[in-house]
C-alpha cells in the first residue's frame, strides 16, 4: 500500500500527490463520470495539482485518494467545509474508474471517511448533496447510514433541464449505533 491513511476491507485512503492529478483530470472530463459532480467546465491537469496543493494547506478540507489494495487509485472523497464549532462537514465522493463501478467500493470508501469523522475528528453531523437520479449514491449512502433530510428542488441545471437535490445526513449518535450493531450479510438481489 502506498502512504495508507485509512484502511478498508477492499480498498484504503490515502493523501492525494502531485502525480494523481493527470487522473482527477482525466476522471473530471469524462461526461459519465461528472454526470453526478457539479463540475461543469474542462479540466486541465495543472488547476488539478493547484486543486490538490489548496486542499492540502486547507483547515476546512481533508480530501483523499482512494485506492483498491494493488494501490491502483480509482477515485477520490473527503470531508469539506469542515466546522469545528458545529461539529459538522459535507462529505463528497467519486469514483472516476468507471470500470469499478457497482462493486460496493462507494459504500465501503463512505463508511471509512464517516468513521473518521465521528471517531477521530469528533463531528456529530456528515452531510451531503445527491443528484436525485443518482440511485446508485443514494443506495450507497443508505448502506453507510445516511437518512433523507429533504429536498432542493429544481436546484441544478443539467443536460437541458432542471433536476432536483437530495440532502442527506448522518448523526454521530446513529453512526455510533450502527457501529455497535453487527453487519448482517446481504443476500443477493435478484
Amino acid at each position: 500500500m502506498k502512504n495508507p491513511f485509512i484502511r478498508g476491507e477492499r480498498t484504503y485512503l490515502r493523501a492525494l500527490e502531485a502525480e494523481d492529478a493527470a487522473a482527477l483530470a482525466r476522471w473530471f472530463n469524462d461526461a459519465e463520470v461528472i454526470r453526478a459532480t457539479r463540475a461543469w467546465r474542462p479540466m486541465t491537469t495543472a488547476a488539478e495539482t493547484e486543486y490538490l496543493e489548496k486542499m492540502g494547506r486547507s483547515e476546512k478540507d481533508l480530501a483523499l485518494g482512494i485506492s483498491l489494495l494493488d494501490d491502483r487509485l480509482i477515485g477520490a472523497t473527503g470531508l469539506h467545509q469542515i466546522d469545528p464549532r458545529n461539529r459538522s462537514a459535507m462529505f463528497g465522493i467519486v469514483i472516476g474508474e468507471k470500470d469499478e463501478w457497482g462493486h460496493g467500493y462507494g459504500t465501503e470508501v463512505t463508511r471509512l471517511v464517516a468513521a473518521h469523522g465521528f471517531a477521530t475528528l469528533n463531528l456529530h453531523r456528515i452531510w451531503l448533496e445527491v443528484f436525485a437520479d443518482n440511485l446508485r449514491g443514494i443506495r450507497a449512502y443508505e448502506n453507510a447510514g445516511f437518512v433523507r433530510e429533504g429536498v432542493l428542488r429544481q436546484s441544478d441545471w443539467r443536460d437541458g433541464r432542471w433536476h432536483d437535490t437530495v440532502l442527506m445526513s448522518l448523526l454521530s449518535d446513529e453512526w455510533r449505533a450502527r457501529a455497535a450493531v453487527p453487519k448482517r450479510r446481504r443476500r443477493p438481489l435478484r
